[in-house]
């Protein structure tokens, strides 16, 4: 479980953020503008990069220029670790739920 510590602070750090879901929820569809992603939003710009820096330095998006306009991306790999830690964890209580199950069945057996 070490192995993830590190980066997956930053990611659930980073998707503790109800804006910056919304933003990854969008960028899930395919890439966008920051102009873009920022518009349902009601803040201004300055507050809105701070979400995307954010993003940006957890690894879950990328950013990328061209001329005046910059293009954010999704970094699907990064979500590889979220879900190898969920599978770790859905692993760890299923067993423990499983033995529980047994140890009733069991208590239970004994009682008849």
């Amino acid at each position: 479980m070490e192995q993830y510590s590190s980066p997956l602070d930053g990611i659930f750090q980073a998707l503790a953020d109800p804006t910056r879901r919304s933003v990854l929820a969008r960028l899930g569809r395919g890439p966008a503008s920051i102009s873009d992603l920022a518009e349902p939003f009601d803040m201004a710009l300055p507050s809105f990069m701070k979400h995307i820096h954010f993003l940006e330095g957890s690894g879950l998006i990328r950013t990328e220029k061209q001329g005046r306009v910059r293009t954010c991306t999704i970094e699907k790999s990064r979500f590889a670790a979220i879900e190898a830690w969920m599978s770790e964890q859905r692993a760890l209580w299923e067993g423990r739920t499983d033995r529980l199950e047994q140890f009733v069945i069991s208590a239970e057996n004994k009682e008849k």
